[in-house]
């Protein structure tokens, strides 16, 4: 929500000040100067990114409008690693065979539908689970494996947000190239075009230049902060998988292997010890 109101403050604010400085609205109609600007990042976008990224941005970008990073999906990730660590411990790890394995069929992850629709999460516990279950791997490299995940992890997260922040970057450069070729249009008309005429080639020149500055700050480049805070907040969240698989294989209990990744979560969704607790116990 807190997204909507900003596009809607940027837009009524430069408007709102325009229309009141005697500015009209039927002047920054420009759709040439539009299609210049926003045709050339588009193209440049295409040659500096892998093909699958422009789907995966825009995928990304229309989910940043609400978060899955809540109080509650914390709650249903750190349920379900308690839960799965509980019965291995009290059965033994071969009794989670069947839920790491197939894990939509699994009666413990189907109690947890938001961590088993995502599909990289649920296959990232279930890798270090069918590891653990081996017992040939110590607790430190098993913490080392994760590093060396988690820093790929990390990089390929933030890939979108570099990706749109360096349009971010380009439309400032992509409007002034939309207000020379304006300016190019104007200089072709003075020897045979009136005052009026000249003056609106040089405003829609202008306009160029106005739309690729707002499109750069006022929304590129938010957008790019948007997906990196968003990255962070998923590559907390695998460190808290982490840090509770971890302290499982260290020889921790459950219910304090748990806690080990409640702590490493940001203090924003963090829950409490009594509200993890009462979670689990409930289960």
């Amino acid at each position: 929500m807190a997204k909507i109101i900003g596009i809607i403050v940027v837009f009524a604010s430069v408007l709102a000040g325009y229309v009141l400085s005697h500015g009209q609205i039927a002047a920054l109609i420009q759709p040439f100067e539009v299609l210049i600007i926003g045709g050339a990042a588009f193209g440049a976008f295409l040659q500096a990114n892998p093909g699958y990224m422009t789907m995966h941005v825009a995928k990304k970008s229309l989910k940043m409008f609400g978060s899955r990073f809540t109080h509650t999906f914390y709650l249903e990730v750190l349920g379900l690693v308690y839960e799965i660590l509980n019965k291995s411990r009290r059965e033994g790890m071969m009794a989670i065979e069947a839920d790491i394995e197939d894990a939509s069929a699994s009666p413990i992850f189907a109690k947890y539908p938001a961590v088993l629709g995502d599909e990289r999460m649920t296959a990232f516990i279930c890798d270090y689970l069918r590891i653990m279950s081996t017992g040939n791997m110590a607790p430190h490299e098993l913490e080392g494996l994760f590093d060396m995940e988690l820093l790929s992890m990390k990089e390929e997260l933030e890939h979108p947000s570099h990706a749109v922040n360096g349009i971010a970057d380009g439309m400032p450069g992509f409007g002034i190239v939309a207000a020379v070729l304006g300016i190019v249009v104007t200089m072709a008309s003075l020897g045979e075009g009136d005052q009026a005429a000249i003056g609106k080639h040089v405003g829609a020149a202008l306009v160029g230049t106005f739309f690729g500055i707002l499109a750069a700050y006022g929304f590129f480049g938010p957008l790019a902060k948007c997906l990196e805070h968003d990255a962070k907040e998923e590559v907390n969240l695998y460190e808290s998988i982490k840090a509770s698989l971890v302290a499982s294989a260290s020889g921790m209990p459950p219910s304090l292997a748990v806690e080990f990744g409640r702590k490493v979560l940001y203090p924003k969704h963090r829950p409490s010890f009594a509200e993890l607790e009462q979670a689990v116990r409930g289960r």
